[in-house]
């Protein structure tokens, strides 16, 4: 039977290691912290710039593009067809401005939720006769901004990806929320990919997207889930609680 001073010696023993498990927590929950209050300060960086965009120079290329239309129904034919092809590359500019500005930080995610922007999302990815995108959007909890943006950059990527890499017809978005859970869910019915490799690649830093997406969960509780193969095409699931482990400082 052990002695006393081998009791002590492993009483001892387990202490320190619960303490050594202890720092280890509150290292890895102060790490969280930084990371998130990081995106956080990422988004409101983001906010401000599509807001100088649209606000600022969005503003500018439209009071130009009036000011050329002006010129144009005073001048004579030839200088009035130049103006009209400087009118049109200012109508450009001012299109990929405003497009710029919402991909950034679409202001309806600010104004009217996540929901809203979830179907102006689909909308801005569809190209008639490539690729549809059917919306399914169950009622779900109030949910803290950030979730929100989590959920929303999340399914951004997502169907970039479809967009680039798919060469799908058809895909799926689909939101509810289950057992405290929000879930978000992206299908497309393209090629598929190897998943291992791709997770691969990404430990490796070759590539971001979806070590980059399971990460950024990660910072909230979160999981992600995908599945993919030519048959069934590609599944992407991920889940958050509804409520934040813990409030950001």
């Amino acid at each position: 039977m052990p002695d006393d001073a081998t009791d002590a010696a492993l009483d001892q023993l387990r202490d320190r290691y619960q303490q050594l498990l202890d720092r280890l927590e509150d290292n890895q929950s102060q790490f969280q912290r930084l990371a998130r209050s990081a995106l956080r300060v990422q988004e409101d960086e983001r906010r401000r710039i599509a807001r100088e965009l649209h606000d600022g120079i969005g503003q500018n290329l439209a009071a130009i593009k009036h000011q050329l239309a002006v010129l144009q129904a005073q001048a004579e034919a030839g200088t009035a067809e130049r103006i009209g092809a400087c009118i049109d590359l200012c109508a450009q500019t001012l299109e990929d401005t405003r497009q710029l500005s919402r991909l950034l930080r679409p202001q309806v995610l600010d104004d009217l939720g996540l929901q809203a922007a979830l179907h102006w999302l689909a909308r801005s990815v569809q190209a008639p006769g490539k690729l549809q995108v059917a919306v399914h959007l169950d009622p779900v909890p109030d949910l803290d901004p950030e979730v929100q943006t989590l959920l929303f950059r999340v399914c951004q990527e997502a169907l970039a990806n479809v967009v680039k890499h798919a060469q799908a017809s058809d895909a799926l978005l689909r939101l509810g929320a289950r057992g405290g859970r929000v879930q978000l869910t992206v299908w497309d019915n393209g090629a598929g990919f190897d998943v291992e490799a791709a997770a691969g690649a990404g430990r490796s830093g070759l590539a971001a997207g979806l070590s980059g997406m399971r990460e950024r969960l990660a910072l909230y509780g979160g999981e992600l889930r995908v599945d993919s193969d030519a048959d069934s095409g590609t599944w992407l699931r991920a889940s958050v609680p509804v409520q934040l482990p813990g409030r950001v400082a």
